[in-house]
């Protein structure tokens, strides 16, 4: 039997669990939950999975989710 986790790693290093797998380009909030699209404003703290990495070992496979923050210019383009 495998367990899989599931983790966010933020730009500055910190690594977070998550309760399910996220995408590539996928937008998330702060806590690594998916943002609801159209976004109705752009003044949020919001990140882009840009890599996920896989890591198995013995009856435990752990896959990381590496984000960007994604400035505030860019997050006009999700806006109403």
């Amino acid at each position: 039997m495998t367990i899989i986790e599931y983790y966010i790693v933020y730009p500055e290093g910190e690594i977070q669990e998550l309760e399910a797998p996220l995408r590539i380009d996928q937008i998330v909030d702060l806590n690594g939950r998916p943002l609801p699209m159209p976004l109705t404003s752009p003044r949020v703290i919001a990140y882009r999975v840009m890599k996920i990495r896989q890591s198995e070992d013995r009856g435990m496979l752990k896959i990381f989710h590496y984000v960007e923050l994604i400035p505030t210019r860019e997050l006009l383009s999700h806006c109403y």
